[in-house]
């Protein structure tokens, strides 16, 4: 993902066509690369290659173009937005929100969905979705900054909100039990959330997003004596690993890496992390020590955000 992922705009036909390819057809990684030797070695586009390299069909080509013109014509959603909205994954869990909470106005996903960021949030879903896991277990995604005030916070809900606004289940988890930011951002108490659920072993509180049924919030509860311990042990593992069953996605707000090593761990058990750095503002030094510290951590680092908002 280009370090600039979210001032890019929107894909353009060639890019969106081998998104639907990989979305429908399910293509590996191993399969992916063999196309892209073969764009390389015979000049091709990524759908020809994909046709030649005997990955698909001409049959599947033919299909997939006709689904990206028809899409082009009756729909805003992007072609790989709306492959997904065809074949969620199925979850059989029915959720149950123990109360329900409304978008605040700086959620601009929500309140004006023609804003530039809103249609910037949009694209990078897009780009995030090109790494979405083949397999029945939702996509986790840790989002992480160096510091403090890089909109690391609200690029999680917003992408949250992307999500759920394509029918896909999803859970916005405020992992940053230091100085969490959630609640405030959908008008919520904070009196109940993750660290309770982690000190006491109950089940969490989800909370309810008003005009988005697929999104499920749970903030960070009052702050506990001893965050780190409670996101080491052991009991946020298995809370993951249970939300992973009943959700296709989980969206999860840190602490900024420079000032508590939480981050980390929690980059550990998600397993993939988007970083994010405010232009003009985030220090050199602190962006690479936090790259180096999570080179320790065995998460995938999928891209890197640039905040201009």
């Amino acid at each position: 993902m280009n370090p600039d992922a979210i001032d890019e705009g929107v894909l353009n036909p060639e890019e969106e066509l081998k998104g639907c390819l990989i979305t429908l057809y399910r293509l590996s990684e191993e399969q992916i690369q063999r196309i892209e030797q073969e764009m390389l070695a015979k000049r091709l586009s990524f759908g020809a290659a994909a046709v030649t390299s005997e990955v698909i069909t001409k049959i599947e080509l033919d299909k997939a173009i006709n689904w990206v013109e028809e899409i082009a014509r009756r729909s805003r959603w992007g072609v790989i937005e709306s492959a997904l909205r065809r074949a969620p994954i199925a979850r059989t869990v029915t959720l149950k929100h123990s109360q329900v909470v409304k978008p605040g106005p700086m959620l601009t996903l929500v309140q004006d969905p023609y804003h530039p960021r809103s249609e910037l949030i949009r694209s990078l879903r897009t780009e995030l979705l090109m790494f979405e896991s083949r397999n029945n277990r939702a996509n986790a995604l840790a989002i992480m900054s160096p510091g403090p005030g890089e909109g690391r916070s609200l690029l999680a809900a917003e992408l949250a909100i992307a999500f759920a606004q394509l029918g896909r289940r999803t859970l916005l988890v405020d992992a940053d039990l230091r100085r969490p930011g959630q609640h405030s951002l959908f008008g919520a108490e904070n009196t109940w959330g993750l660290a309770q659920a982690l000190a006491f072993s109950e089940s969490p509180r989800l909370l309810g997003v008003e005009g988005l049924p697929q999104l499920s919030l749970l903030t960070s509860g009052l702050i506990a004596p001893n965050p780190l311990e409670l996101l080491s042990d052991g009991r946020f593992e298995r809370k993951i690993a249970e939300w992973r069953r009943n959700f296709d996605f989980l969206v999860l707000d840190t602490p900024p890496v420079s000032e508590y090593s939480d981050g980390l761990a929690i980059a550990t058990i998600a397993g993939r992390v988007l970083v994010v750095s405010r232009a003009a503002s985030t220090a050199h030094g602190e962006m690479k020590e936090m790259l180096r510290r999570l080179g320790s951590a065995q998460a995938q680092i999928l891209g890197a955000v640039l905040n201009h908002f």
